[in-house]
């Protein structure tokens, strides 16, 4: 069986992800990562993106549960959307997803905060 990696990488999208009220009235950037092993099957000799995971599809799903309802954790937020790519595409055998979050509520100075979750279909 062969097996591919196909990476989204630094997907950004405002929303209102996080524990304080004022996370959810302000609202932030929040990045995603996404790291897909795809099995083959017929993708890399057909040619056809029917065959493989369309990159275009994948960020729109993406969007969809980062910008959709408030999660208060982020590690709820990767499982998500880790699911939700497994779901939409069913060659996908692991799905490793990870969430940054820059202005996390934190009482200090700090580029971000990062969140990685695997997820086996």
């Amino acid at each position: 069986m062969t097996t591919y990696t196909i990476t989204l990488q630094n997907c950004a999208f405002f929303a209102r992800h996080g524990v304080h009220d004022e996370e959810e009235f302000l609202g932030q950037r929040f990045f995603v990562d996404a790291e897909l092993d795809v099995v083959a099957g017929e993708a890399l000799e057909s040619d056809s993106i029917n065959d493989t995971v369309n990159y275009g599809i994948a960020f729109a799903v993406i969007e969809q549960i980062v910008t959709g309802k408030r999660r208060y954790l982020i590690e709820a937020l990767a499982l998500d959307i880790a699911k939700g790519l497994c779901e939409t595409f069913p060659q996908v055998r692991r799905a490793k997803i990870t969430v940054r979050k820059p202005n996390a509520p934190v009482p200090g100075v700090l580029d971000f905060v990062q969140v990685s979750i695997e997820h086996f279909a």
